[in-house]
């Protein structure tokens, strides 16, 4: 029996001490990746714009028959995605919220695997003889996601999908810029 005891405190001491260390993780979080492409801005641009054209993205991919359904304006700002699939995918929403020629907002919106409000943005800046777009998420990291932040490094996870969609996106966009040469 006693060592039954001594097994509960430890599990009990070992669970205050993640929810303690949990609590002193950031409010927030930011999640960004960069890459250079050999395009102008309004060659890009396009891709991120129109959810239809979105196949760039490593999302779109993780989950063969994920449900799709798109709303609102065509492309640019209005437009509306919403996505049901599996557990890695989960069920959420997007809605571009501001376009400009270099910087395209969405607001993103996760039901599950968990309820998340986040935003995405698409900086465009000149480089050379391209463009460095930046695909950032960022949003509030509520108590339950400070806790999960103790076991998964959300900016690995995330951070090497968007890696991995930014260089579908430059692939896309480099061919398309060249067959207009």
């Amino acid at each position: 029996m006693k060592i039954l005891v001594i097994i509960a405190a430890v599990v009990v001491a070992a669970v205050a001490g993640v929810l303690l260390f949990a609590a002193t993780k950031p409010g927030e979080f930011r999640v960004a990746r960069s890459a250079t492409i050999k395009a102008p801005p309004e060659a890009i641009v396009p891709f991120l714009v129109d959810f239809h054209r979105w196949q760039w993205s490593p999302y779109e991919h993780k989950d063969p028959a994920m449900a799709r359904s798109y709303g609102g304006a065509a492309s640019g700002k209005g437009a509306t995605y919403a996505w049901e699939g599996n557990r890695s995918i989960g069920k959420g929403s997007m809605e571009i919220t501001e376009v400009s020629p270099n910087k395209v907002t969405i607001k993103l919106d996760f039901e599950k695997p968990m309820t998340a409000h986040n935003v995405a943005e698409f900086a465009l800046a000149p480089n050379g003889a391209g463009t460095e777009v930046t695909w950032t998420m960022y949003g509030p990291t509520p108590f339950i996601g400070k806790v999960m932040h103790v076991f998964f490094n959300m900016d690995r996870m995330v951070g090497d999908d968007f890696a991995a969609g930014l260089a579908s996106l430059k692939t896309l966009a480099e061919q398309t810029q060249g067959s207009r040469s």
